[in-house]
């Protein structure tokens, strides 16, 4: 997926995969939710969503609701909440080992 905003260009197809959190739910179910957090090839983070009718990714369609996708563009404190908050340690450890510390 591509997607320019506010004059920056974000790809899918171009920019490094970092991590990926899916609810392990199948894409008929309008549950249903994938997200992975990207970076770009200037440094720049952003998370590709899609989801279905229940979820922040949802459209319209007519009066109802269906599944979706988008781009979210990300600050690097965004992309680290995230990481935790999915608990992707992995990516945390290689990408904010500073931010890290032992209990």
């Amino acid at each position: 997926m591509k997607a320019i905003i506010e004059g920056k260009r974000y790809n899918t197809e171009t920019s490094q995969q970092i991590a990926s959190d899916w609810n392990g739910l199948s894409r008929s179910d309008f549950n249903y939710m994938d997200e992975t957090l990207y970076r770009t090839e200037n440094g720049n983070w952003f998370l590709h969503g899609a989801g279905g009718a229940n979820t922040k990714y949802s459209e319209a369609a007519g009066n109802m609701r269906s599944g979706g996708e988008s781009i979210i563009p990300m600050d690097e404190d965004g992309a680290y909440s995230w990481l935790e908050r999915t608990n992707n340690t992995k990516a945390l450890e290689e990408y904010f080992p500073d931010r890290i510390e032992d209990a």
